[in-house]
């Protein structure tokens, strides 16, 4: 094989692994996943998703075999201390040029009834379905033990998940 061929065949296969985590409208920054102990039931996964067109778009669904429910959650306060947990049926907005930021004790993908254990150093294949961009298909790497200081100081893992019917709550 010439250094041409080779370099050319490493090209191609950088190009696909940038693809993972942009597709020409949404670019997909920093995402990590975890679950709040070894062999916990549920999930999430953080990034930052920005959108680089000039068109407002909206993060509407996520997929992934990881789980048997995956959501998009958000936390309300409720007023009296108390933050729930709530299946967001209209989706995160990713305003045209700007970026929304999925973070503990915030926005987040939630797996729900994991099929599988999320391992330190694993992976995990998810698809983002965004209204106008269509599916992006990222490869979320697995970190137990990131600390991002994101949400309300507790993290993610202490989050009460609750039943599978979604409507969750903790307090502060």
């Amino acid at each position: 094989m010439s250094l041409k061929s080779i370099l050319c065949a490493t090209a191609a296969t950088l190009t696909l692994a940038g693809a993972a985590y942009a597709s020409e409208a949404i670019k997909i920054m920093d995402p990590y996943a975890r679950s709040s102990r070894p062999g916990a039931p549920t999930g999430a996964a953080f990034m930052g998703i920005m959108n680089m067109s000039g068109e407002d778009d909206v993060l509407i669904n996520a997929s992934s075999d990881i789980a048997k429910r995956v959501e998009l959650h958000t936390h309300i306060d409720d007023g009296n201390g108390v933050m729930q947990m709530r299946h967001d049926e209209d989706g995160f907005p990713i305003p045209a040029g700007g970026t929304h930021m999925l973070k503990r004790g915030g926005d987040h993908v939630m797996f729900m009834g994991l099929n599988e254990s999320l391992e330190q150093g694993g992976t995990v294949t998810v698809t983002l379905t965004f209204e106008k961009a269509g599916d992006v298909v990222i490869e979320i790497p697995v970190d137990l033990e990131r600390q991002d200081g994101h949400g309300h100081g507790s993290g993610h893992g202490h989050m009460n998940h609750g039943d599978e019917q979604g409507d969750t709550s903790h307090s502060n």
